[in-house]
């Protein structure tokens, strides 16, 4: 199971502690008291749909919600769909997001809510869209916010957001509870071990997995296709290099064994003499047929080739399709060749071809 997806699960269902007494710094955001947040309601949607909302022992923010659901149907209609686990994930924003007459503390604590429903979904992109419209100071639960915000920020290997977010979580949000803490904290914790060269093995993982991801919500459009082509162009840099790692190392034991002569011939029991042995690895010389050769493909990646065959994807034969999956994945480890197969895949969903 992905990490961001597990950790949310673990909050999910982490249950409470009482909070420890918060400490106030310089540019804390502080929980709204019970008065404040009834006096924010009241300015957004009335005295009576207020009343209404406040009746009963439920947290502040909880009552917040289910007031602005109630007194905007729009809204409340989008965050239900959002949350519903076999509806289509949403490819737009909201209409309630682009309302300028929206009151501000209405549209931010919604637009928290939607991004909540949507990081349960691992529909993320359309998530972090929907948190322009959130100011962190209105709502009822930053706490909440600021996790599932980071959450997301994680799953698509956006680092330094990812790491801001829980910055601002874990030092600036006073009150935070146990389950966000704990989990912020093991994410924080994770964020900070990521390489920051994007070409790293382990940064392409991340962009396969979130490939997979958009496979998986029946998004194999242009933008997973994106992600495609930067993990088969990052990987054949990736090959390019050790390739020359490779070529440089030969080039050495070349040398080597070129200062240290053929050497002298080595008596037999029988009294012959053998021939010189060969040094092992070298290129330059045939190897034995008693020694067992490695496997060892280029795997290089043509990225004229492959611009060319995406653009004629759409008029080449099954045949040939087929032919050039196998030839740019041949020779790739088995993980990789699962990405290339992955974006040649999405090509044929694209022109409407079976698998």
């Amino acid at each position: 199971m992905r990490l961001g997806v597990l950790l949310i699960g673990l909050a999910a269902v982490a249950v409470a502690a009482d909070s420890p007494k918060p400490a106030y710094s310089f540019g804390t955001i502080r929980l709204l008291t019970d008065d404040a947040a009834r006096a924010k309601m009241h300015a957004a949607v009335g005295k009576e749909a207020t009343e209404k909302a406040w009746a009963g022992d439920a947290p502040a923010a909880a009552k917040v919600l289910v007031g602005l659901l109630a007194a905007h149907p729009g809204a409340a209609t989008a965050i239900a769909t959002a949350s519903e686990p076999d509806a289509a994930a949403p490819t737009a924003p909201p209409a309630f997001l682009a309302d300028a007459t929206l009151n501000r503390f209405a549209k931010s604590n919604l637009a928290a809510a939607y991004l909540t429903a949507l990081a349960g979904r691992r529909v993320y992109e359309e998530g972090l869209a929907a948190s322009v419209a959130v100011v962190p100071e209105d709502l009822a639960d930053p706490a909440g916010y600021l996790f599932h915000k980071a959450a997301c920020e994680h799953a698509l290997g956006k680092r330094d957001a990812a790491a801001a977010s829980l910055r601002t979580l874990l030092d600036g949000v006073d009150g935070v509870p146990d389950r966000y803490r704990v989990v912020a904290t093991l994410l924080f914790f994770d964020v900070d071990k990521w390489p920051k060269d994007e070409k790293d093995l382990l940064n392409l993982a991340r962009l396969a997995d979130n490939s997979q991801r958009r496979l998986d919500l029946g998004r194999g459009g242009p933008q997973t296709q994106e992600i495609q082509k930067k993990i088969v162009f990052r990987l054949d840099e990736q090959i390019k290099q050790a390739e020359q790692k490779l070529k440089q190392q030969q080039q050495q034991q070349q040398a080597q064994g070129g200062k240290k002569g053929p050497g002298k011939p080595q008596e037999c029991p029988d009294g012959g003499e053998k021939q010189p042995q060969q040094a092992q690895g070298d290129p330059s010389k045939p190897m034995d047929d008693s020694q067992r050769a490695e496997n060892r493909g280029k795997g290089v990646v043509d990225e004229k080739k492959l611009r060319q065959y995406e653009s004629e994807w759409g008029k080449l034969p099954e045949v040939e399709r087929k032919r050039v999956v196998q030839e740019f994945s041949r020779d790739l480890p088995p993980k990789y060749k699962q990405m290339v197969e992955q974006y040649f895949a999405s090509l044929n969903r694209l022109h409407g071809y079976k698998p």
